[in-house]
């Protein structure tokens, strides 16, 4: 029978801290593994073998069976069919491009109309008279894959994201191939698209070998994602930014949970239990840096660029006065071995 619910706060561990002005004010628990090329557990953080709607860190697997199901995706399309863009002018084009590709349009698409996460796009798009799409949605580049796979297999396009639909069938496929067992539950994510319940070292699993190139599909897309960066978030946001400056590869998903995995095989799987992304790029990277993938110095460069400090007032130059700032938690201090 299908799980219904995701690990528990006691069964949590203290991830990350935020400080403000000496005092610690909010702390971040949750769960998160670290799996060396092998698949054995380097490091295990609260309850990583309990269930977590994986939510967008599906993505690749998602991007992976259209291309099983005959989507043609070839440059920035590889990286659309896993990315949760910010709808740049570029993203949206590009979505655009793949639905024209098969004959169809942002009306084939079943995610929700938005205005574009970018600001720029934002104010051109309202500009333009279109300051809602389909297209903008974060998702639109993986359902314009699905719809690919759809009209390359000759089935219906209305009912794409339908859980008896042949492409979403094969989802459940891959997850199983890649993660080693089944989907532990299926649900509704935000795009509408069915959502897959695993356990933080399926997930880990799954993208380790997606990542490495485990067959011809993953190893195109990695080249895809690796050669175009921003088709996955966008400029300076923090998975292109890791995809860019490490070479790791880094997604998102909603509800706090984070993978990233290097081409040699290395992953991390981590879940905020209260929802919350702001720890959760900092976990990952501490974890890679434990593996020792990642220097410690790489890994707090890129830190220092994504991670926002903790502000309150204005200083003598009228800016944001820095006061404090999110550090890592008892569990990552036990890992990296003192205080961060």
């Amino acid at each position: 029978m299908a799980v219904s619910e995701t690990f528990t706060a006691d069964a949590a561990v203290e991830l990350a801290v935020v400080e403000r002005s000496g005092f610690d004010e909010s702390r971040h628990v949750g769960s998160a593994v670290l799996l060396d090329p092998s698949g054995t557990p380097a490091a295990s953080l609260g309850a990583v073998d309990e269930p977590v709607l994986v939510r967008s860190t599906l993505k690749p697997l998602q991007a992976i069976a259209s291309m099983r199901r005959g989507a043609e995706l070839t440059g920035p399309a590889l990286g659309l069919a896993t990315a949760s863009h910010r709808a740049e002018l570029r993203h949206i084009d590009a979505v655009a491009d793949m639905l024209a590709s098969a004959g169809l349009d942002e009306s084939h698409l079943r995610c929700p109309a938005v205005a574009p996460a970018d600001r720029t796009a934002r104010e051109a798009r309202t500009a333009a008279g279109r300051p809602t799409s389909r297209l903008h949605f974060n998702c639109s580049g993986k359902h314009a894959a699905f719809l690919l796979a759809a009209v390359a297999g000759g089935h219906p396009t209305a009912s794409y994201l339908d859980p008896t639909h042949p492409v979403q069938q094969e989802v459940g496929r891959v997850v199983e191939d890649f993660s080693g067992g089944p989907s532990l539950a299926v649900g509704v994510d935000g795009c509408g698209a069915p959502v897959h319940a695993l356990t933080l070292t399926a997930l880990a699993t799954a993208i380790s070998h997606v990542v490495r190139g485990a067959d011809e599909h993953s190893a195109r897309l990695m080249d895809g994602v690796f050669a175009h960066p921003w088709t996955v978030e966008g400029g300076d946001r923090p998975n292109t930014t890791v995809i860019e400056e490490l070479g790791v590869f880094a997604k998102f998903g909603a509800e706090g949970v984070m993978v990233m995995a290097t081409r040699t095989g290395w992953s991390v799987a981590a879940k905020c239990l209260d929802g919350s992304s702001r720890p959760t790029t900092l976990t990952a990277l501490r974890l890679l840096e434990a593996s020792g993938e990642v220097s410690g110095e790489d890994a707090q460069r890129v830190l220092d660029r994504l991670v926002q400090p903790v502000t309150g007032g204005i200083d003598d130059e009228g800016r944001p006065a820095v006061v404090g700032r999110l550090r890592d938690g008892a569990a990552l201090r036990s890992l990296t071995g003192g205080p961060r």
